[in-house]
């Protein structure tokens, strides 16, 4: 991989690309107003972690670009979907995502139920598309993003968490919880990724130690980041999880300790690129940067 331009430079194109895939994917004529409310939720707005993690994994390997750019846009559709639920009453009951009203406040809860089920749905279309991507992968693209969503990753945090609210936690399992609740989608957007191409057994195990680090990371830092920023800068409530006496990394820990955990997360990120065997790997370890320097 070559980042011509820098790091900067490089991101941008590929949020451009994906942007413009998603803008492409996600329909505007679904019935009654519920394609408006899917591109409410999904398109201008994110850091969109997620698909470059995929695409800067894929271009280690010298991978299969356009198979890369379907999962990139397959998975920030789950994670889409994943905080329209989120934000609901019944869940979190959010009014502020990025920025914005939530979905369930533009446009009522009813069709912000309706718009995560179809951009769930959306996303393993857009993964098996009929021409273009071998079956082989695409199957193992589908399974990776399904396990990472379901039962076993996002959804099975989701559901830790909403049931520990008022409930004392150890670290061992505060950290099961958001390995599942949030690491498990960011670690499957770089295992996508490597899917993309050919790694070895060494360089797929470092991936996934490298995903599974910065996954862990980005939660530790959300944690720190919810009661050191304001709304403004976070994009959507600020407080929320001390608010609703949820356990996190800084009740648990303590705030100096939750950023020394933060950094040495980084490190154990780093650690395993640096075992992996390949050759470039520089996006990724300044993407393991930006998870713990993030303000937002």
């Amino acid at each position: 991989m070559t980042l011509d331009g820098g790091f900067d430079a490089w991101a941008q194109r590929q949020l451009d690309a994906v942007e413009s895939a998603l803008d492409a994917w996600v329909p505007a004529d679904a019935p009654v107003g519920l394609g408006e409310a899917m591109r409410y939720g999904v398109l201008d707005g994110g850091k969109r972690l997620r698909p470059l993690l995929v695409l800067a994994a894929c271009e280690t390997l010298a991978g299969d670009a356009a198979a890369a750019m379907r999962a990139a846009v397959a998975v920030e559709l789950i994670h889409a979907y994943s905080l329209v639920h989120d934000d609901m009453p019944c869940m979190d009951n959010d009014v502020l995502r990025r920025g914005k009203p939530t979905v369930h406040v533009k446009f009522g809860e009813a069709q912000a139920m309706l718009a995560g089920d179809a951009m769930q749905a959306l996303a393993f279309e857009v993964l098996t598309d009929e021409a273009g991507i071998a079956p082989a992968l695409q199957a193992r693209l589908v399974r990776l993003l399904a396990r990472a969503a379901g039962h076993a990753g996002m959804a099975g945090g989701q559901a830790i968490d909403l049931a520990s609210i008022g409930v004392p936690l150890d670290e061992a399992a505060l950290r099961d919880m958001h390995r599942r609740k949030t690491g498990a989608l960011l670690q499957a957007s770089v295992l996508m990724g490597a899917s993309c191409g050919q790694p070895d057994a060494t360089a797929w195990q470092a991936l996934a130690d490298y995903g599974a680090a910065i996954g862990l990371a980005f939660q530790v830092v959300d944690d720190i980041l919810d009661v050191t920023q304001a709304s403004e800068t976070l994009g959507k409530t600020a407080g929320k999880d001390i608010d609703a006496n949820k356990p996190t990394y800084v009740s648990v820990l303590g705030l100096a300790a939750a950023r020394r955990h933060a950094q040495d997360l980084r490190l154990q990120a780093q650690a395993a690129l640096a075992r992996s065997g390949l050759a470039d790997v520089d996006a990724l370890a300044t993407l393991a940067d930006k998870v713990v320097e993030r303000e937002s």
